[in-house]
């Protein structure tokens, strides 16, 4: 055998790794394969794609008969209507302005047809249908006729009363987003933690190389014996619980009468790169509980979990329990979960960012670095609403000229963490990938093998009613994974705006309450009457039954816990 023969077959391997290599970088959510595979699922069945396009082009004439009418002074029924919460078009001349009125329904058209198709590809799996439907839907949202200024009739109308200014005032905005590489959402100078946020009195009462324990000052002279322990999400800063007077989840707490302790994230660096998931357990969580008892001399707490929170709080709720022989002697006596997943099966819109070939992306992009940029993140789950998160404030900024709103929720959005790479890689190949924290003993967490079947604590589990991140129904599933009564709440609105839902009259929003039962969520559901105003007031009337009678209330800190600083403390400020 000759020797360029023998080589040939190592050449052509290593040729073939380069390109997967090239492949994966200039491609690394896999879209071109996504599209390549329902392309030739569809020419692999020519008669369904026949009947689709049939489809396509008796709705087109009928669009075209539709036009004649209108131009003749008649009011034909729409061929596609849009959907009443696709504000793109909801200004009355693309209705009333036959062009326009013409080119917006083209356009809703071919959209609907085209994500029909795709979601509809026969011959391929559900999940790369819905991957390949949603990367479609991020190329029809940015071709949308309202992103372009001489085809929206609100922009052009605009300029026209302006004078050209608003044209103008858009191209300023457009520089300025320009310099900073990000569709900015919010007038980011109108904020500033710990002055118009985060203003809370309390006092940082202990601090290590992964967190600040935040606790607040009370304001009533009796509070209730068992403290509350919040375990906020690291992937965001935690004064989303404390944003102003009103809005403050903490402030209202406290103002209840419960002694409430807070945990504020750091923000990792390159120096973090090997902090863990069992490190966020142990150093963050379990640290914060055991701090918490010893200030106020109990032997157990209320923990609360938000998000990635809650997640990591029912590991530890788990390890815990493993841990102790008795339930007496775990130190959470009961605990809350605010929009958690535990079961990742189906974890909605962000699905589309879960799969081995994106996984391995973000590897090493983190490896490069020692951590995930948060501005990345924070990119993809604007992808998740790109209408209302990127187009709409493309629209108004730079079309429009209007400049971003002063809202301190959207500061807060923006005001990105990082997450360290052992610990996000973990997380997302354990948790999402291999759906490992609802199976027994498949997960080992500082040094024992966990199972949520073991946890025993009674749960108060909410979830939120529009969330695409935590869908309320998978929320809901905790349920069926823990030996514990479960009471859920179903809140109104989504994943931010369900748990931020302060007492107000009139009521904005509504929820519905009860036992979980043995039933799937719709027949929950079913069986729930709906309640008009905020969870917040029937979830602390849970507390008050379970938090034991009230004690002289207690000023932060002690004395084996010195106060160290004023809340909300120096991690909070980390960029």
């Amino acid at each position: 055998m000759d020797k360029s023969d023998s080589a040939a077959p190592a050449g052509t391997a290593q040729w073939a790794d380069q390109l997967t290599a090239v492949n994966q970088a200039v491609d690394p959510f896999g879209i071109g394969a996504s599209f390549a595979d329902v392309t030739q699922a569809w020419l692999a069945h020519p008669i369904q794609l026949a009947s689709s396009l049939a489809d396509l082009g008796r709705n087109v004439q009928s669009m075209q008969l539709s036009a004649w009418q209108a131009a003749a002074g008649l009011t034909p029924t729409p061929v596609v209507k849009t959907a009443p919460d696709d504000v793109r078009f909801a200004d009355a001349a693309w209705t009333e302005l036959p062009a326009f009125a013409l080119l917006k329904n083209y356009y809703l058209l071919y959209t609907h047809w085209l994500q029909d198709a795709l979601f509809e590809s026969p011959g391929v799996p559900a999940k790369e249908r819905r991957q390949t439907t949603f990367w479609a839907r991020q190329w029809l949202n940015a071709i949308a006729p309202s992103n372009f200024l001489f085809t929206n009739p609100v922009a052009l109308r605009k300029a026209w009363e302006s004078g050209g200014q608003s044209v103008g005032a858009g191209l300023k905005l457009w520089l300025d987003d320009l310099r900073v590489g990000d569709v900015q959402m919010v007038e980011r100078g109108t904020f500033k933690v710990g002055q118009n946020l985060a203003t809370t009195s309390g006092a940082v009462v202990y601090r290590n190389e992964l967190m600040e324990l935040i606790q607040y000052t009370p304001t009533t002279p009796e509070v209730r014996t068992v403290p509350l322990v919040i375990i906020p999400p690291w992937i965001n800063k935690y004064y989303i619980l404390d944003l102003n007077d009103k809005k403050s989840l903490l402030r209202y707490l406290v103002n209840q009468g419960y002694t409430v302790f807070v945990v504020s994230w750091k923000n990792p660096a390159s120096a973090q790169a090997d902090t863990s998931f069992d490190d966020y357990l142990t150093k963050g969580m379990k640290r914060a509980i055991d701090v918490a008892r010893a200030i106020c001399q109990v032997p157990q707490v209320h923990a609360i979990g938000y998000c990635i929170g809650g997640s990591g709080l029912t590991a530890l709720m788990a390890w815990l329990n493993r841990e102790h022989a008795e339930a007496s002697t775990v130190p959470v006596a009961h605990w809350t979960l605010l929009a958690t997943l535990v079961d990742f099966s189906r974890p909605g819109a962000i699905e589309v960012f879960i799969d081995e070939r994106t996984i391995e992306a973000l590897e090493k992009m983190m490896a490069q670095h020692g951590f995930l940029d948060g501005r990345e993140m924070s990119r993809a789950f604007r992808l998740l609403r790109s209408n209302s998160l990127i187009w709409q404030y493309f629209v108004h900024s730079y079309l429009f000229g209007e400049a971003p709103p002063a809202f301190d929720v959207l500061y807060w959005n923006t005001d990105v963490t990082r997450m360290p790479r052992a610990m996000h890689s973990y997380y997302l190949r354990r948790f999402y990938l291999d759906n490992a924290l609802i199976k027994k003993d498949a997960l080992t967490m500082a040094g024992h093998p966990i199972d949520l079947g073991r946890i025993c604590q009674p749960l108060y589990a909410v979830g939120c009613e529009e969330d695409h991140i935590a869908p309320w129904k998978a929320t809901f599933q905790i349920a069926k994974h823990i030996a514990a009564p479960v009471h859920y709440t179903l809140s109104s609105s989504g994943h931010i705006l369900g748990i931020i839902n302060p007492p107000v009259k009139p009521a904005k929003r509504s929820y519905w309450s009860g036992e979980s039962g043995d039933g799937s969520a719709d027949e929950w559901l079913k069986h729930q009457r709906k309640i008009e105003g905020t969870w917040w007031e029937d979830w602390t009337a849970w507390l008050a039954r379970r938090c034991g009678p009230e004690v002289a209330a207690r000023p932060p800190g002690s004395a084996e816990y010195p106060v160290i600083s004023t809340a909300p403390g120096s991690y909070v400020h980390e960029i």
